[in-house]
Formats: structure tokens, C-alpha cells, sequence
């Protein structure tokens, strides 16, 4: 009977480190879009926004593991922008509580949703992330949105 009990403690702690190592934000990351836009403001860059369920959608879970997490995409997306991942995850409803005005505001209808948004603020693009498995084709995805958007 002890070794149950003992079993079932282990195994509903692990259950709450993965889950919490899931929806903590990955490094380089802000979570308050409304600062990230003064950020980019002062530093002239754009704005990746994320729109994720680290938890629970197997895209947005490989997009962190393949791409954001990867100290590679960091370092070389921060030179050009301000990276903010608004999370909904479901073994944290008060984060997710806390972004849902975001995903209203900005027509949210599934993620990971990427939204692109120049130093002012003005959307430029949004798309779908879930296809990148390797960080430079999504580096080189969003550097061609920021060229674009520069010649329009």
C-alpha cells in the first residue's frame, strides 16, 4: 500500500513540474505586450507576438522545443525584434484569464498564432507557426515579413 501512495505521489509530482516547465516563458521572452511595444518604440524594433497553448497543443509545444526556447532564434530575432509570448495554458487559468483580452483584441481564432507588429504597433502580418520545425526557416520567414513590410 505504501509503495501506491508513494508511487502516486511521484507521479502526480512530476506531472506538476512538466506542466509548470511547459507554461513558464521561455528565456528572452516578455509576457507584457503593452511594455514590449514602449520597448520597441525606444529601440526602433518590431514586435513578435505568440499566441500559445504551452500545455496542451502539440504545434505550439514543438514550435517552443524546435524554434523559440533555441538560444539560436533568440539571439538573432531579438536584433530586429521585441519577443512577448501570451500563453493560455490550461494547468494555469490565471495566465490564460489574463491574455484573453489580447485574443479578442486581436481575433485569435487558433494557435500558435504569430502576429508581426512594426515599433508603432500596426500589425503588419500574422500567420500560423506551426509548420517550422528548424529555426532558420522561421528566421528566415519572419526576416522576409520585415523586408516586405519595409518595401510597402
Amino acid at each position: 500500500m505504501k509503495a501506491i501512495t508513494w508511487l502516486a505521489s511521484v507521479t502526480v509530482g512530476v506531472a506538476a513540474l512538466t506542466s509548470s516547465a511547459f507554461a513558464s516563458t521561455p528565456e528572452g521572452w516578455s509576457t507584457d505586450l503593452d511594455k514590449a511595444f514602449e520597448k520597441a518604440k525606444a529601440e526602433k524594433k518590431a514586435v513578435l507576438v505568440e499566441f500559445t497553448g504551452s500545455d496542451w497543443c502539440p504545434p505550439c509545444i514543438a514550435m517552443r522545443k524546435n524554434v523559440f526556447s533555441k538560444k539560436e532564434f533568440v539571439d538573432a530575432a531579438s536584433k530586429k525584434y521585441i519577443l512577448v509570448e501570451l500563453d493560455f495554458p490550461k494547468g494555469d487559468k490565471a495566465v490564460a484569464e489574463k491574455n484573453e483580452p489580447m485574443a479578442k483584441k486581436y481575433k485569435i481564432e487558433g494557435f500558435p498564432t504569430v502576429i508581426l507588429f512594426n515599433s508603432e504597433g500596426k500589425e503588419f502580418t500574422r500567420f500560423f507557426a506551426s509548420e517550422y520545425s528548424k529555426t532558420e526557416d522561421f528566421l528566415k520567414h519572419i526576416d522576409e515579413a520585415l523586408v516586405k513590410k519595409d518595401l510597402d
